[in-house]
């Protein structure tokens, strides 16, 4: 059987090397009775084919399942098709491993198979060998097999034809059986007739006058553009915005663009008025004195490098950027500044004042970031004037100390407010003692 398989199927493809697809088959639907038999398969594979058909064991017709199938047909080529289908049938299939329930159910099968024929469809007959891959499904089970066999077309009419075909179905996975599959069908095609071919008449050339459609003086052969007036720079294609890029390929035709951003203007992405060309950040909304990018934040605190009293140092913005004093510093300065005495009248300190403000002078010391401001105030005693001088002098008095004690002038200012700032009630003792006064603020911006 390999031999006479193997035959057909050498002879075919050496027609069809050396013929054109003039009867290529058109696409077409089958449908076919069908006959499986699993009986006849399973003795030849125990006693072998020669034994079966010399003894005459095989399979009679009404004891094969019979069924129904559909198929479709197409030509590759003169003398190979392709056809795919799907058939049914009620079986008591053998499923290999399987206790037989001795009762049928629907067996379902998909094939795809090539058919080589012998002769093209322009005889009325042709035999030819098929070969494919097939899917079935048994209640439960899924398999997976190889058809392979022989067959017969004979062309009734153009349209129409028969189609005889047995095959032996191999299984390649362990829930299929081996069986025959016969089957006696009629197929017809679908579609439009293929037409027969038209023979050009060919014309001598007629000879015209170049034609401009749109009148821009360049001729609608070079024209790229002919029914739109253009330049002849541009291959007759117009330009609105005059930037040298034609209107079809320029994304912004109503603003003069550059070549490399398709006809538009140099873009300013985040929109800071910036374009991107000049902007080194152009993601981020920024500002010209930093090419486009926002005012820096060296030290990552929230408070931009120009705001920023100590840029390199992290603070908050409640202190211009810079770190928090600690409040025993500054609980140290306060305390300093309640013991701060001078002489009735004067600006002269009085002795008592000096172990708080060698405090102080030391804090100034250990910490070289530190600023410090001296306010003087006095009470309404007296002339305004006369108070405005003594409370400069006091201030400058306690600046002055500390300035001896080793702290730069140039991180201290001392300013006299007169009575101007009272903190308590200049009618009473009690308040005026409260109101003549010296504060010193710590900084360090």
């Amino acid at each position: 059987m390999k031999k006479i398989l193997f035959s057909f199927l050498a002879i075919g493809l050496f027609i069809n090397s050396f013929g054109q697809d003039d009867y290529k088959k058109r696409p077409a639907i089958g449908v076919s009775f069908i006959l499986n038999d699993f009986k006849t398969a399973a003795k030849v594979r125990a006693s072998g084919l020669s034994k079966v058909l010399s003894s005459k064991e095989f399979t009679q017709t009404r004891n094969m399942a019979a069924g129904l199938a559909v198929s479709y047909l197409q030509g590759l080529s003169n003398n190979i098709d392709i056809e795919a289908g799907i058939s049914g049938s009620y079986v008591d299939y053998p499923v290999p491993g399987k206790i037989s329930l001795g009762n049928t159910n629907l067996l379902l099968e998909a094939v795809a198979t090539g058919n080589v024929k012998l002769l093209s469809d322009k005889y009325w007959v042709s035999p030819y060998v098929t070969a494919g891959l097939g899917a079935a499904k048994y209640k439960g089970y899924y398999s997976a097999f190889v058809p392979a066999g022989v067959g017969l077309q004979v062309n009734l009419f153009d349209e129409a034809f028969l189609l005889l075909n047995s095959q032996y179905r191999i299984p390649i996975t362990e829930n299929a059986a081996y069986h025959f599959y016969h089957s006696f069908g009629v197929a017809g095609n679908i579609g439009k007739t293929k037409a027969p071919p038209v023979i050009p008449v060919v014309l001598p050339p007629v000879v015209e006058a170049p034609k401009d459609r749109d009148g821009d003086g360049v001729i609608d052969d070079n024209d790229k553009c002919p029914d739109v007036k253009g330049l002849a720079s541009l291959q007759g294609c117009p330009d609105k915005d005059g930037d040298g890029i034609a209107d079809a390929s320029d994304k912004c035709p109503d603003v003069a663009g550059l070549a490399k951003y398709n006809g538009c203007p140099i873009p300013d992405t985040d929109g800071d008025g910036i374009n991107d060309e000049q902007d080194k950040c152009i993601t981020e909304k920024g500002v010209a004195r930093y090419q486009g990018c926002p005012v820096p934040d060296t030290d990552k605190d929230g408070v931009n490098d120009e705001e920023d009293k100590c840029p390199t140092i992290a603070g908050p913005a409640t202190n211009f950027g810079c770190p928090i004093i600690p409040q025993v510093v500054v609980d140290k300065i306060n305390y300093a500044a309640k013991n701060i005495l001078f002489a009735t009248g004067s600006a002269k300190l009085l002795p008592k004042s000096f172990k708080s403000l060698n405090e102080v002078a030391k804090i100034m010391a250990d910490d070289k970031t530190l600023q410090l401001d001296i306010d003087g105030h006095t009470d309404s005693q007296g002339k305004p004037e006369k108070n405005q001088v003594l409370s400069d002098n006091r201030a400058a008095s306690v600046k002055a100390y500390l300035a001896s004690k080793g702290v730069e002038e140039s991180r201290m200012t001392s300013t006299g407010h007169g009575q101007d700032m009272p903190v308590a009630d200049n009618k009473t003792a009690a308040g005026r003692t409260k109101n003549r006064r010296v504060e010193m603020k710590a900084r360090n911006y």
